[in-house]
């Protein structure tokens, strides 16, 4: 591909809302991600992902899903906040919802945009191409990490010397060679922010995260109840958790997203235990049509709800967790009879 035709795709890239690309060289890519993933399947740290060990030998390599690909361009997408995300934390009697849920779902909105670049780069070069957005067993932060973009720090996520915490990553894989970028280092040095921070010390050692103790995976992959322990510490925060990422020294130099799309609903930024508990099914799906959210269902939300609800020593929500000591459902049940024993006198 010509030198001028990769500059163009970068500057369409840029006109689409993307902050940062670069390419990776498949066929001298040397990821180390079957040891990794062979460690972490081991010490059973994906918990109840049962996928993760099904597609372990398609995740070692891009080449094991897509032989005749020989580039992959790595993406970056700004979603910065617009205030802190912690902020919440300590609102008792209201929801912290992840940062990256409280809008409309990333992945639908950057799938588009990589769409049309891919398009213009199966033009120019005349060669196949496939895009991802977190929806196939490709190791998208190793890529982004060989392809400049940041790397994965101490808490396993990406990072970036631009935009701290908070890039969504797109990838496109290409039969086209294309020249590739300088891959980033690791800038974490002595910090342990991230690890200290965690309150369910899901980090059993730096660049080493154990998924049944996080909260992310509790609130969003896991469909089962919580450890007695973990419901403690997992505090108000009903969907994902943004600690180990907001706390990175790093997020000094990010920026708030452009994208209107991707800034915050005010609904979804500090809301009400108590009319999250009463919301019915179709309620549920109304109020989260649109989000990341609607995927966990309407179970699984009412079950975190509950858990936050047990966490906030309101008395006066305990009138909402009653309404579900009854429920059909065992799991919400059991969280339901826990928030009201917490909140007991």
């Amino acid at each position: 591909m010509p030198p001028h035709a990769l500059k163009a795709l970068q500057k369409r890239a840029k006109s689409l809302g993307f902050s940062d690309f670069g390419v990776v060289d498949l066929t001298s890519h040397a990821p180390d991600n079957d040891r990794w993933l062979s460690e972490f399947i081991a010490a059973g740290y994906h918990g109840t992902m049962e996928w993760i060990p099904q597609t372990q030998q398609r995740r070692a390599h891009p080449l094991a899903m897509w032989p005749e690909a020989k580039s992959a361009i790595a993406l970056g997408y700004n979603y910065g906040p617009d205030s802190d995300p912690m902020v919440t934390l300590d609102q008792a009697k209201s929801g912290t919802i992840s940062v990256y849920a409280r809008h409309r779902d990333y992945h639908s909105l950057i799938k588009g945009k990589l769409k049309e670049l891919a398009a213009l780069l199966a033009r120019d070069t005349e060669q196949d191409v496939k895009v991802f957005v977190d929806t196939a067993p490709l190791m998208e932060k190793p890529l982004a990490h060989a392809a400049g973009l940041g790397w994965q720090g101490k808490h396993t996520n990406l990072v970036s010397r631009e935009y701290g915490s908070w890039l969504f990553l797109g990838i496109i894989l290409t039969a086209a060679k294309l020249p590739a970028s300088a891959p980033e280092t690791d800038h974490c040095g002595s910090c342990r922010a991230c690890l200290d921070i965690c309150p369910t010390n899901a980090f059993p050692a730096p660049y080493k995260l154990d998924a049944r103790r996080c909260i992310s995976y509790l609130t969003i992959e896991h469909k089962g109840p919580f450890d007695i322990e973990l419901r403690e510490k997992m505090g108000n925060r009903i969907y994902g958790c943004d600690d180990c990422l907001a706390v990175c020294p790093w997020n000094k130099y990010a920026q708030v997203t452009q994208d209107e799309k991707l800034l915050p609903r005010e609904d979804l930024n500090a809301p009400k235990l108590a009319e999250l508990a009463a919301l019915s099914e179709t309620e549920f799906k109304t109020k989260f049509s649109g989000s990341p959210i609607k995927r966990i269902g309407h179970k699984r939300f009412i079950r975190n709800v509950l858990y936050a609800i047990g966490n906030s020593n309101s008395p006066e929500l305990g009138a909402q967790a009653q309404r579900h000591v009854e429920s059909d459902d065992a799991v919400i049940r059991d969280a339901a009879r826990w928030a009201v024993n917490r909140l007991a006198p």
